[in-house]
């Protein structure tokens, strides 16, 4: 049997290393920046294959889904079926598994925040009525335009709210 003499897995490293911010959850991809993504997620999947040295043009991947490993365990487990041809018109596929180790690393904008006045831009509301309509239609629009991802902090004073950003605008 061919598939017994011929590694077409060799190149492909099986232990690789990605980067999580333990504050917001988000993860580092190889290129840069920062993306959320759920676990055992697609955007999760495409992140670790990213991530894995020998994917090539040559060796074609058929197949990648996640294997279940504890949540707390810090790993993640990811199992490749790879294809190549190894003679001419001989096709052979192989199924291998790959380990990840999630390690903790806090991106920018969590560094920011733990840090004193590192905010771009404080935006004041105030409201001096006993009802507090507006301010729950502003939270809503904050929402709907996702300008709480900006977000650094957020204080409450006695007639209003205090917004910190990272962004001037955003």
């Amino acid at each position: 049997c061919l598939r017994s003499e011929v590694d077409i897995t060799e190149g492909v490293s099986r232990r690789v290393h990605v980067n999580q911010c333990g504050t917001c959850n988000r993860w580092l991809r190889p290129g840069g920046g920062w993306i959320v993504a759920d676990a055992e997620s697609r955007e999760l999947l495409g992140l670790c294959l990213k991530s894995i040295k020998g994917l090539g043009k040559e060796l074609h991947l058929v197949d990648a889904g996640f294997i279940w490993t504890e949540p707390h365990s810090k790993e993640l487990k990811v199992k490749l079926q790879l294809q190549q041809e190894a003679m001419v018109d001989v096709v052979v596929r192989q199924t291998m598994v790959v380990e990840l180790r999630v390690d903790n690393l806090q991106c920018a904008d969590c560094k920011k925040s733990y840090t004193k006045h590192t905010w771009d831009s404080n935006v004041q509301v105030r409201q001096r009525s006993e009802h507090r309509r507006t301010l729950m239609m502003l939270e809503q629009l904050i929402l709907q335009h996702k300008a709480h991802r900006q977000l650094i902090q957020l204080s409450h004073t006695k007639d209003g709210l205090d917004f910190y950003f990272t962004k001037e605008r955003s």
